[in-house]
């Protein structure tokens, strides 16, 4: 089976932005790129946390946006990817999950990160990662049956 090009930077960036310390500013945003999330996570019974919100990207954004997103409550952080993002300029809804098999995290309070992320291969096989925008929230995490 071959892999495109484009496939497999999109698998590297979301490992690489699962496995990264997200650093840059909360709000950080640019050129009519941005991107929300809900104030309401959820954590399901199978063992997963989801979190939605809405993006935007300018149509001349590079190819292979991604959303990124992660859960930070008590001494737990939760990194996961979410779908490849639609830039054409109008707001989209996302939603991203992420397993619970080796973490965990309970229904209340907590902080979420969503990025609107892309990624370029460089010389030597090196990944350069580009945000195009960031969010940071207090979120609620409950439960759904």
């Amino acid at each position: 089976m071959r892999i495109s090009p484009r496939r497999l930077t999109a698998v590297a960036v979301s490992a690489l932005a699962t496995a990264a310390v997200f650093t840059t500013p909360a709000g950080a945003g640019a050129f009519g790129n941005e991107i929300s999330v809900s104030p309401y996570g959820t954590i399901s019974d199978p063992g997963s946390v989801t979190l939605h919100g809405i993006y935007r990207c300018s149509p001349g954004s590079p190819d292979g946006v991604q959303i990124q997103a992660a859960v930070h409550q008590d001494s737990t952080r939760l990194a996961f990817g979410g779908q490849e993002a639609v830039c054409d300029g109008e707001p989209h809804k996302w939603s991203a999950t992420g397993s619970l098999k080796w973490t965990r995290v309970h229904e209340g309070p907590a902080v979420a990160e969503v990025r609107l992320q892309s990624a370029s291969l460089g010389s030597g096989f090196s990944v350069r990662v580009s945000y195009l925008a960031t969010a940071e929230r207090e979120v609620f995490l409950k439960t759904q049956h």
